[in-house]
């Protein structure tokens, strides 16, 4: 499987937003479960938003209600629209698929990790 490429990052003020993408060379009908995670420094990878093709999602507790995750399945890019950003938002994101959702979370069966984008959020 090749590597999903994610896009989209930046250096933003706290409270702005950016709109990530993940671009994919094959079809993300075929994955069923699609997610977003974040590597702060220092800190282990953590998943921050998750997608299945049934439209089921799930998101950590530090984001909800600030973050969407979405699929456009004829474009085959995943999204991930953050609004209200913190400084504790920064660090690297990536994208990843996996059979199931809980599988994202407990890095079952993932795919290779591309190379991430970064995101800074200043104070």
């Amino acid at each position: 499987q090749v590597p999903l490429v994610e896009s989209g990052g930046g250096w933003v003020q706290a409270g702005g937003s950016l709109r990530l993408s993940c671009a994919a060379s094959v079809r993300i009908f075929s994955f069923n479960a699609m997610g977003w995670y974040r590597q702060a420094p220092g800190k282990r990878r953590e998943l921050v938003a998750a997608s299945t093709n049934g439209d089921t999602t799930d998101y950590a507790d530090s984001v909800k209600g600030r973050f969407a995750i979405s699929r456009d399945n004829g474009k085959n890019i995943l999204y991930l629209q953050m609004d209200s950003l913190k400084p504790e938002d920064t660090g690297v994101y990536y994208c990843n698929t996996a059979n199931l959702l809980e599988d994202l979370s407990q890095d079952i069966g993932l795919g290779p990790w591309g190379q991430g984008t970064q995101v800074t959020v200043s104070s």
